[in-house]
């Protein structure tokens, strides 16, 4: 870039930020959020306090790190302007991803660090693990949020929460109560309803997805192979009552028994072949089957059968059996294309995550407070969103609706 070009994508930067940091409160503030994501958006392998302090003309080290770790401005506001911003600034014809992220750290001390399973690492290891939401469309994406994960240890330590600077309010929850905590944000703060999309790590497990159906929120998750259905619908019963005792609640499937996701897709007819986007070594396709059921959780409980979804099977034809499985709580009339392509968006969640890691340092931050921790995040994400938008600028047509996809 030249020199006037490099000027006036700081102007660009200047005023995308003036609005969005406004809730932190005076000046001297609002200057080194806007110094901290400069020095995220700079070339730098390196994205923590001293680097990039050193890369820049007013860098200050103390400055830098009082403002990230010890200043108490809440970024709740923040992420509430940028995720209004975005979602207006990007195209309407979006989904919510739900994803998990590992941060590798050293010792024992920067808040929810845990040997944990992540994974970024493929393994367990001594890390951070962090829940994160995502606006994904095809003109961009932007992070909507994040909810750092605290293991059972750090929740029930009250000297280790202290020492980082855990609020009270925070107490132990599954990742997938954090993605529940973050879609109920993003819709307080008037985003209208999107398909939420996830992986097995969040599909698989049935009290999430009965949380997005309370919510009204449509979904196409990932399941596990043994994730058990009807095929057909149940014929079931509920006992009479005999008028001792307490009514019974259980309802009689008999002899009945559901079938796994895997069993059902290899006895399944009528896989076809599916193109869903064009990759850098040509278009992307494989064999899918789609077919209405009913997922079993409710014979396990002795509850009664849910309602009818689609279940979305991926089997490549040289393949021995099927890969992958997803559950889609989307309208019947659904083509199978059309369900293809939007389980196929969660993609982009790992776009993200490596844009986020090796462009802009997300998992650089050597600071061990709570605090500390969502005001790095919180930058990352405005230093994401910025390029983003620079991106969509530079694009030929970039006002031009995009292609709906057809029936």
């Amino acid at each position: 870039m030249t020199e006037n070009q490099i000027a006036r994508s700081r102007q660009r930067l200047e005023r995308f930020l003036l609005d969005l940091l406004e809730p932190i409160g005076r000046s001297e503030r609002r200057h080194w959020g806007e110094l901290y994501v400069r020095g995220l958006l700079q070339d730098g392998e390196r994205k923590s306090i001293g680097p990039m302090a050193a890369r820049l003309p007013d860098g200050n080290v103390q400055a830098m790190q009082q403002f990230v770790g010890q200043s108490p401005w809440q970024w709740q506001e923040v992420w509430a302007r940028l995720g209004k911003r975005m979602t207006a600034e990007l195209e309407p014809d979006a989904a919510w991803v739900v994803d998990d992220t590992g941060f590798p750290k050293q010792g024992e001390d920067s808040v929810g660090v845990d040997r944990q399973y992540s994974g970024t690492l493929g393994k367990t290891g001594n890390c951070q693990v962090a829940v994160s939401l995502h606006h994904v469309g095809e003109q961009g994406n932007a992070v909507l949020g994040w909810r750092l994960y605290l293991p059972e240890a750090w929740a029930k330590d009250p000297e280790r929460r202290q020492a980082a600077g855990v609020p009270e309010e925070v107490v132990f929850k599954k990742k997938w109560e954090l993605a529940l905590e973050l879609l109920d944000q993003a819709r307080g703060w008037g985003l209208p309803d999107r398909i939420v999309l996830g992986d097995a790590g969040y599909g698989e497990t049935t009290e999430f997805r009965d949380g997005l159906e309370e919510r009204g929120l449509r979904y196409a998750v990932g399941i596990a192979p043994q994730t058990g259905v009807w095929a057909k619908a149940p014929r079931i019963e509920v006992p009479e009552y005999s008028g001792r005792g307490a009514p019974p609640k259980k309802w009689d499937y008999g002899e009945q028994r559901p079938s796994s996701v895997k069993d059902v897709a290899l006895q399944a007819k009528g896989w076809k072949k599916v193109r869903w986007r064009e990759g850098t070594k040509g278009w992307l396709e494989s064999r899918f089957l789609a077919l209405r059921v009913q997922a079993s959780h409710g014979f396990v409980a002795g509850g009664p059968p849910h309602k009818e979804i689609w279940l979305l099977a991926e089997w490549p034809e040289a393949e021995k059996e099927p890969i992958q499985y997803f559950f889609c709580d989307l309208p019947a009339n659904y083509t199978l294309r059309r369900l293809v392509r939007i389980a196929k968006c969660r993609w982009k969640i790992e776009q993200d995550y490596r844009q986020l890691k090796e462009e802009l340092g997300l998992d650089h931050y050597e600071g061990r407070s709570w605090n500390g921790w969502h005001h790095h995040v919180t930058l990352v994400m405005l230093a994401h969103s910025f390029l983003t938008l620079e991106t969509l600028r530079r694009k030929k047509n970039f006002w031009v609706d995009p292609v709906r996809d057809p029936a």
